[in-house]
């Protein structure tokens, strides 16, 4: 496995795991197959692990903490704050005040069972409170040895320059794959210019970039049938981006969603994909993908084959849609 550095130095695999879909959203989960995936993730050379408090809620990072107990040292373990949660599940608000950043880190470090954590992001903006004041919070973590390296999810350029500013971050992470790209807008640019890593979740598309798309979100307790570029007409209109990703992956005895990873590991040294699964088979396809090198002219066919302005439906609800680029 090839390991990428992003800001600070934090050097990682260049292919993480998201942990996420293991406990939450995207159908009932299997605890021990997933703690098997993480081990097997490890042994892999995937070394970089992303969870946040809010999965589950909370269990994701018990979750965790569990499959890594004997194997702490092998690991980059990241989680976040900020998407309040009550233990039922119900959404609080985003909660970026310094008491906040506080009490959620230290929960996070008593559920994951470990003494520091080695990535920790604030997860949404919280409009409500100053970064500034979020951040020193966030830097007084890093004094007191809770944490090592500090990150932001969805965050604007001006909001990633005042935070730096205070803190040095070390990773921006937000979304980035063939079929969501505006990080190429504005964000990626900012983070290239001050040393910031850039991690991208969903990179394969919340699993619609690949050959399971027609049936995502028709399961129990899968929630994607909830996000607008899943549901009826969008999809459909969508599936035929689809097939004609699937026709050159073809050409390239690639499954789908190797050729999205792929396609996500050429952006950068910089960039880091953290696709997410909780099953082996899965998890073994998708580290296939940090061995395909895609040329320049592969690169440009797949931007044409999918047009940004052809993908139909927000990311999210409008909702969740108001908590990013805070």
């Amino acid at each position: 496995m090839e390991f990428r550095e992003l800001g600070q130095g934090l050097r990682v695999s260049a292919m993480g795991l998201g942990c996420m879909g293991m406990s939450e959203f995207y159908g009932v989960g299997d605890d021990d197959e997933s703690v098997a995936t993480i081990h097997a993730a490890l042994d892999l050379g995937v070394n970089f692990l992303d969870t946040a408090d809010m999965y589950g809620p909370f269990s994701n990072e018990r979750l965790v903490g569990r499959a890594i107990a004997q194997r702490r040292d092998e690991v980059v373990l990241a989680t976040k704050f900020g998407n309040e949660r009550q233990p039922d599940g119900t959404y609080v608000r985003v909660n970026g005040t310094p008491a906040y950043v506080h009490a959620a880190c230290d929960a996070s470090l008593q559920r994951l069972g470990v003494d520091v954590i080695d990535l920790y992001y604030q997860h949404r903006v919280d409009r409500t409170v100053p970064i500034e004041e979020t951040w020193g919070a966030m830097a007084e973590l890093v004094a007191a040895g809770k944490v090592r390296h500090l990150g932001i999810s969805e965050a604007s350029s001006a909001t990633i320059e005042r935070a730096h500013a205070v803190h040095p971050i070390a990773a921006l992470q937000s979304e980035y794959s063939l079929w969501t790209r505006e990080v190429e807008n504005d964000q990626l640019a900012t983070c290239r210019r001050l040393g910031i890593g850039f991690v991208a979740y969903s990179p394969i598309g919340r699993g619609f970039l690949t050959s399971q798309a027609a049936t995502l979100g028709e399961g129990e307790r899968d929630n994607r049938s909830n996000f607008p570029r899943f549901q009826a007409a969008a999809r459909e209109q969508n599936l035929r981006i689809v097939a004609r990703l699937e026709a050159i992956a073809e050409r390239h005895s690639l499954s789908l969603a190797q050729l999205a990873l792929a396609w996500v590991l050429a952006q950068g040294s910089d960039v880091v994909p953290i696709p997410g699964t909780k099953r082996r088979r899965w998890l073994k396809e998708n580290v296939g993908a940090s061995d395909v090198v895609l040329s320049e002219s592969d690169l440009e066919e797949l931007r044409v084959a999918v047009p940004v302005a052809e993908v139909i439906g927000d990311r999210y609800h409008a909702a969740s849609m108001a908590s990013l680029n805070g």
